[in-house]
């Protein structure tokens, strides 16, 4: 694969709020990466916006061709299968590990789990972010801007326009800021 133009990487941890990003994208007028595969269920009523050959990078990146100009849903593990030889804008989402851990459990239908328990999953989480991030600062293909969930949702134009600039794409911010549905943040 040659260099083209840039492939935008919605990423970050699960239940961090990359479905919605991808759904805002995809409202505001960016080609989106989707097979949907994997429908919309309580858990994200709008869709995940997944790709499953993306879980298969590693052995077979084919599906990147089509990237180059689209948005796609890479989670944060995946992120090191990404071929060194095109560029990636990523907007890694990022949200409150607390709400993280609630948000899982809630969607896999446990019962709460213990303080201890949860600590245990959250340094776990941080773990993974923070290899992640250094991993990424070393990465001259890579571009990061981070997207704090909580801003997304409460100043929700400022984060559009951030956005736009970032990715450097011509979308409707109102249709990505009507896409924000803050009933759906359940989870705090």
């Amino acid at each position: 694969m040659r260099k083209t133009e840039a492939i935008i990487i919605v990423s970050g941890l699960p239940r961090s709020g990359t479905s919605l990003m991808m759904q805002m994208l995809h409202a505001g007028g960016m080609p989106v990466l989707t097979d949907n595969m994997r429908t919309a269920d309580t858990s994200n009523p709008r869709g995940y916006f997944e790709l499953e050959a993306v879980k298969q990078t590693r052995l077979n990146a084919a599906w990147l061709a089509d990237a180059p100009g689209r948005a796609v849903k890479v989670i944060y593990r995946l992120l090191y299968d990404l071929p060194e030889n095109l560029e990636y804008r990523v907007l890694f989402m990022r949200r409150e590990l607390r709400q993280v851990v609630a948000s899982q459990q809630a969607m896999l239908g446990k019962i709460a789990a213990s303080d201890a328990e949860n600590q245990r999953l959250m340094a776990i989480f941080q773990r993974e972010l923070d290899a992640v991030d250094l991993w990424l600062k070393g990465r001259s293909n890579f571009t990061v801007l981070d997207v704090p969930h909580e801003q997304l949702i409460n100043n929700t134009l400022h984060q559009v326009r951030q956005i736009k600039a970032f990715v450097n794409h011509s979308l409707d911010a109102a249709a990505m800021c009507a896409a924000v549905d803050p009933q759906l943040y359940r989870r705090k």
